[in-house]
């Protein structure tokens, strides 16, 4: 029996481009089908049936027919939307940061589920009103773990030594994380404060309801902030697009 041309899936929106007078192309991310590449056809003009469905920011139940360049929506269901968060620009612009991640971190037509359930959940939490950066640096250390690429904060990256509260620290994405003061400087490496280990500690050690709870200082929130964007922009070889919209909301006054 052949492959049926016509199969639903369970997705949520990544990204979008228009295509023509009247198309638009999505990028869905499905926790079955990985990422997948979808025409949405006459979805810009008004009136389109499913054109308020195909939003970023839902999740949606989509019927997809098969195609040589891309596959065609056929139907379109909202099973869940996050409306909360897009009044609140900072929110919605880590929305879109974490899911430029999630496109980058998924191969086309691959299973996708443990990234699935991390973009859904950190969806949920910005629609909670919870601190947008430490939504985007729970779901930074959740995605590090799925893909295989976790930093080490524990032991040192180069002599794998325990590390201690005496020890000085440098933050080193080229060697996978923690460098201790006993190696060189690895390029690219810059120190490592004791509060910001202990913050990144917290990421991998503490579930996300207690990192919500945490009272910190600005200045240690803002120094893992910056490691973590080194170390991912090191895994991912590319720096994500959307950090630099998010940095000018939050620049706003």
């Amino acid at each position: 029996m052949g492959t049926p041309r016509v199969y639903r899936t369970t997705g949520i929106v990544l990204s979008r481009f228009d295509l023509g007078e009247a198309d638009r192309v999505l990028v869905i991310l499905s926790p079955e089908h990985g990422k997948i590449r979808a025409i949405a056809k006459g979805v810009r003009r008004p009136g389109s049936r499913i054109g308020g469905s195909v939003e970023p920011f839902a999740e949606l139940e989509i019927a997809l027919a098969r195609g040589r360049t891309f596959e065609v929506v056929s139907q379109v269901q909202v099973t869940h939307a996050w409306l909360a968060f897009r009044d609140r620009l900072e929110s919605a612009a880590t929305a879109w940061y974490l899911a430029e991640l999630a496109e980058r971190a998924v191969e086309d037509q691959e299973g996708a589920a443990p990234v699935y359930a991390i973009l859904r959940r950190a969806f949920g939490l910005l629609d909670d009103g919870m601190l947008p950066g430490r939504v985007a640096r729970w779901a930074e250390t959740q995605l590090a773990d799925v893909l295989g690429m976790r930093p080490e904060v524990e032991r040192c990256a180069e002599c794998d030594r325990m590390l201690t509260e005496e020890d000085g620290f440098r933050w080193a994405p080229s060697a996978g994380g923690v460098v201790c003061a006993t190696h060189p400087s690895p390029p690219g490496s810059a120190p490592l404060s004791l509060p910001a280990l202990k913050l990144l500690r917290a990421y991998r050690r503490l579930d996300v309801e207690a990192i919500a709870g945490l009272r910190l200082p600005a200045a240690v929130e803002a120094e893992v902030e910056e490691a973590m964007r080194r170390f991912l922009r090191a895994a991912l070889e590319r720096e994500a697009r959307s950090l630099a919209f998010l940095d000018e909301v939050r620049a706003r006054p």
